[in-house]
């Protein structure tokens, strides 16, 4: 595995060595020794799989609040995705700033804590695999408007087929603090 920083401090782009014969292909999906090495010492508490279907649409952008902030690991074994982290970390250096990566099944997204995440489907059929640090807890999720102009993603399709929910976070005003770890 490679560990390629981002811009936002904490998140890294995870390439896989996949290894392909006739039967198909292998890769390591999480190596604690290797993350470990890399600085990421994380206990993953819960696995999610997700299906995503239409190119354009949008799941994001979420977060959960402190006790419960969580890192993810984020993978896509079938189909392309434009996944994307929103630093939210009060006081950061990155805060507000975004960053994305192209998963697909050779790269992995290593989001930490306090960055909401989401993504954009680039194939008719994405599965995305999260791993996360924290179990989900409704009272503390939150979520930033995937067309925030305050964070300003470009999205590389337009955006389509979203949720109710992910259309009605409110705009970030001059008021947000963000979050604090």
């Amino acid at each position: 595995m490679e560990f390629v920083p981002t811009r936002i401090a904490g998140a890294f782009e995870v390439r896989h060595d996949v290894r392909a014969d006739a039967r198909g292909r292998f890769k390591r999906q999480y190596c604690e020794r290797e993350f470990a090495a890399a600085g990421l010492n994380i206990r993953w508490v819960q696995v999610n799989h997700s299906v995503t279907l239409g190119a354009g649409s949008i799941r994001g952008m979420h977060f959960q609040r402190p006790p419960v902030a969580e890192a993810k690991l984020v993978s896509c074994p079938v189909g392309r995705a434009f996944d994307v982290a929103v630093d939210l970390r009060r006081g950061s250096d990155g805060f507000l700033n975004w960053v994305a990566v192209e998963l697909d099944e050779t790269t992995s997204f290593y989001i930490p804590e306090g960055c909401a995440h989401g993504f954009q489907a680039l194939t008719g059929e994405v599965h995305l695999i999260y791993q996360h640090s924290a179990s989900y807890a409704p009272e503390a999720e939150g979520g930033v408007r995937f067309d925030d102009p305050a964070i300003g993603i470009t999205w590389p399709l337009p955006p389509t087929n979203l949720s109710d929910r992910d259309r009605s976070f409110a705009l970030i005003d001059e008021n947000f603090e963000g979050v604090a770890l």
